[in-house]
């Protein structure tokens, strides 16, 4: 195998590593997408019931889902 060979052939695994690398921080941003989601807004709308009118809890709500969306979105950007 000449060095021609051997430099494509670690441009290819480079390449792979970088996919493998891309899809593993994707998908640790999808958890915490998801762990906000079931934290923060799960969470936080069970209190609502007993009190609908406490307004902290619900800017704690919209901010969970907020953040949900914003992180769900950028881990969609990284995979692209």
């Amino acid at each position: 195998m000449g060095k021609w060979s051997f430099q494509q052939e670690l441009k290819r695994e480079e390449k792979e590593l970088n996919i493998v690398r891309k899809e593993n921080l994707c998908k640790f941003v999808y958890d915490l997408a998801k762990l906000i989601f079931a934290g923060i807004v799960i969470g936080g709308v069970v209190p609502l019931y007993g009190n609908p009118q406490n307004h902290i809890q619900w800017y704690i709500v919209l901010g969970g889902v907020f953040g949900t969306i914003v992180l769900a979105l950028f881990a969609n950007k990284i995979l692209k």
